[in-house]
């Protein structure tokens, strides 16, 4: 029995000493190389990163209402607050990249419980994302459509 496991253990060793022999006997050409590994430019580039600008016009949000089933579609200007049933949402700013408004956009938003102002909800919002940082409500989400620009 034990010759048995010393063997096999013997075995599970020597196996990937054996692929890497197999591995050195493959001689590599630069006829088998694609001829991009062989340029002087980096491979790699760093991507363009753009400066994020502020939407001055607001926000476009949309709440649903999860026991009535109710959409609603509402803009914001900064600073300004919207009731809806028993929440108020205030916006604080609203963010997108300045090549391309149209893209991603993150909004600040503070959303508080009407009958006793307690702070529901304080932060950044993202369009793409709404469950990276969401709205914790029994009964209302909230989320970013995009920034008004225009």
């Amino acid at each position: 029995m034990r010759g048995t496991v010393l063997l096999l253990w013997l075995c599970a060793l020597a196996a990937p000493v054996a692929a890497q022999h197999a591995l050195l006997d493959d001689t590599i050409t630069t006829e088998t190389l694609p001829l991009e590994l062989f340029s002087d430019e980096p491979v790699f580039q760093e991507p363009q990163v753009q400066p994020a600008t502020t939407a001055e016009l607001g926000a476009l949000l949309r709440a649903l209402d999860k026991i009535s089933g109710a959409v609603i579609d509402f803009d914001l200007a900064p600073g300004q607050t919207k009731q809806l049933g028993r929440i108020q949402v205030t916006l604080g700013e609203c963010r997108y990249p300045s090549g391309n408004p149209a893209s991603d956009a993150a909004a600040y938003l503070k959303i508080r419980n009407a009958g006793d102002e307690t702070t529901a909800f304080a932060g950044w919002m993202i369009a793409s994302s709404p469950a990276l940082n969401g709205l914790d409500h029994a009964r209302y989400d909230v989320w970013v459509l995009r920034c008004i620009t225009s």
